[in-house]
């Protein structure tokens, strides 16, 4: 790896966790400078959205508050691309006031340019709703 890759590498994984910090204060005016037009987000459950604010309404009816500690970042140079996973936690309120904290999330990101192309959301809030309905199995 060249030079130039570390720190194309190091710049996109700085800027995914910009946008990350940015999304959950929430700023997602902030966050959409960390992504290129056009983007793809496409939480669990196949919900695709086209811009940060769509995010935070779609968090707003589902958590009262919600938080991520964010464990590690995995990064993956490729060519022309950065792909950066974000692992850890979730922890907040739902709807109800109830708190919870411990729900694991992966959100993968694809940057090019130094600008997030897409980003892709998986976690255990629909499982963890299940369960305070006694629905899962």
């Amino acid at each position: 790896m060249t030079a130039h890759s570390t720190d194309t590498t190091a710049r996109d994984a700085a800027n995914v966790t910009a946008y990350l910090e940015a999304s959950m204060v929430p700023d997602p005016e902030r966050a959409a400078t960390y992504m290129a037009p056009g983007i793809t987000i496409v939480f669990t459950g196949g919900r695709t959205f086209g811009h940060p604010r769509e995010v935070t309404a779609f968090n707003a009816g589902r958590y009262a508050w919600v938080k991520k500690r964010m464990e590690r970042l995995d990064v993956v140079p490729g060519d022309g691309i950065t792909t950066v996973y974000s692992l850890g936690t979730l922890y907040g309120e739902w709807p109800d006031g109830t708190p919870f904290e411990g729900n694991r999330y992966v959100d993968r990101f694809t940057v090019r340019d130094g600008l997030i192309v897409t980003m892709e959301v998986w976690n255990d809030s629909a499982e963890r709703i299940l369960s305070q309905h006694g629905l899962n199995t």
